[in-house]
């Protein structure tokens, strides 16, 4: 039976092969060797040697997709995007203070998650907006050299795509270049792995693993080393860097099973061709898809040409009184959660590493079907 492309912004959809080879292990989990656990994944000791090989399978496999330099530590995290939003400035804060008091933050808002990550930051340091898109309705980008960076900011912080607005920066901000020496942070949660990462330019990354990495639980955050045991007094133990680091993501249980399906996600990108191939897939789904929508009269989509997101697509029908009847037809030919976000309407199809060119092209096929047949 086909299964329906799902378009959902997270969680989102993960790749045939990948579920295929969980569901065969679900009972019983078998190493590379082939040797029988007798266990599910789910049932294992995070201290036990067969967990210990899948986790550390896993961080080896993102850290060769990622070409993560060694001074950078991969921390497998719980709490998902929003609470790296608190747990970043409890642990970065204090960076450039002579006390473990909170300093402040700068940051750049770029649409909804941006937003919250400013709003959650401001309750354990000070923060400050150094750019924003609002002016715009949030369909441009601020360019870097308008940014107001204070000199003594601890960190900067970027959502560097947007998912519910789809801005997204294809080239990351040299800050060096803008005169600023604090580190960058980026939320990357909805391009993760769909595009390589200049980590010159970066000193955190992190990201919930729920749109590009695997299933809702985990969440991954790829630090430079000189930036963890900074912590404030007030951080819990669970989320300080430091301790996460130094007891290699087994400080507290970590999410396993989400830890195992990722590793399984990362293996399947190494298959596949790695970021590069999948950058390059990425890049024509997101073209195919975006000429069909400029080439309509009845879609639109808002964002300046040079700052769509290849990974999360929002796009309007003219006609809005007719949004149920595409979401109705798109349904009956196994088109799936194609709605847009609830604050701004319309619809999203959001196109993350999983997504098959094939699914791009049956919902192109369906939008011309339904423009001709609805005019």
């Amino acid at each position: 039976m086909q299964r329906p492309y799902n378009f959902s912004a997270g969680p989102a959809a993960i790749a045939d092969e990948v579920l295929a080879q969980a569901a065969a292990e679900m009972l019983d989990w078998r190493d590379t060797s082939g040797r029988s656990s007798g266990m599910s994944v789910m049932e294992m000791s995070h201290r036990g040697k067969e967990f210990i090989s899948i986790y550390e399978a896993a961080e080896a496999g993102l850290r060769e997709l990622l070409a993560v330099p060694a001074h950078f530590r991969i921390l497998f995290m719980q709490g998902g995007g929003l609470a790296e939003n608190a747990i970043v400035p409890m642990n970065l804060s204090a960076l450039r203070q002579r006390t473990a008091s909170p300093g402040h933050a700068d940051f750049v808002l770029t649409g909804s998650w941006s937003q919250k990550s400013h709003k959650e930051a401001a309750r354990y340091c000070s923060t400050r907006v150094a750019a924003s898109n609002a002016a715009s309705g949030h369909t441009t980008l601020p360019a870097p050299a308008t940014w107001t960076l204070a000199p003594d900011a601890s960190y900067v912080h970027v959502c560097t795509n947007e998912t519910i607005h789809g801005v997204e920066f294809h080239a990351l901000p040299d800050l060096a270049e803008l005169g600023c020496d604090a580190p960058l942070v980026i939320d990357f949660s909805s391009h993760v792995a769909s595009r390589t990462v200049d980590w010159s330019r970066v000193g955190l990354a992190f990201a919930g693993a729920q749109k590009n990495l695997g299933p809702a639980g985990l969440t991954v955050v790829v630090v430079r080393e000189d930036l963890i045991g900074h912590a404030l007094p007030i951080c819990p133990s669970a989320f300080d860097y430091k301790l996460v680091a130094d007891n290699h993501s087994m400080y507290n249980t970590p999410p396993t099973y989400a830890i195992y399906i990722a590793g399984l996600v990362f293996a399947w990108l190494k298959r596949n061709g790695g970021i590069a191939a999948m950058e390059a897939r990425n890049v024509a789904k997101a073209r195919l898809l975006y000429d069909a929508i400029d080439a309509s009269g009845l879609y639109e989509n808002r964002v300046a040409v040079d700052c769509r997101s290849r990974m999360n697509v929002p796009f309007f029908l003219r006609d809005e009184t007719r949004n149920g009847a595409f979401l109705a037809g798109a349904a009956t030919r196994g088109l799936m959660a194609l709605k847009g976000h609830k604050s701004v309407g319309g619809m999203r199809a959001s196109i993350y590493n999983a997504m098959p060119i094939a699914g791009v092209e049956a919902l192109v096929a369906y939008m011309r079907e339904f423009e001709k047949t609805s005019a």
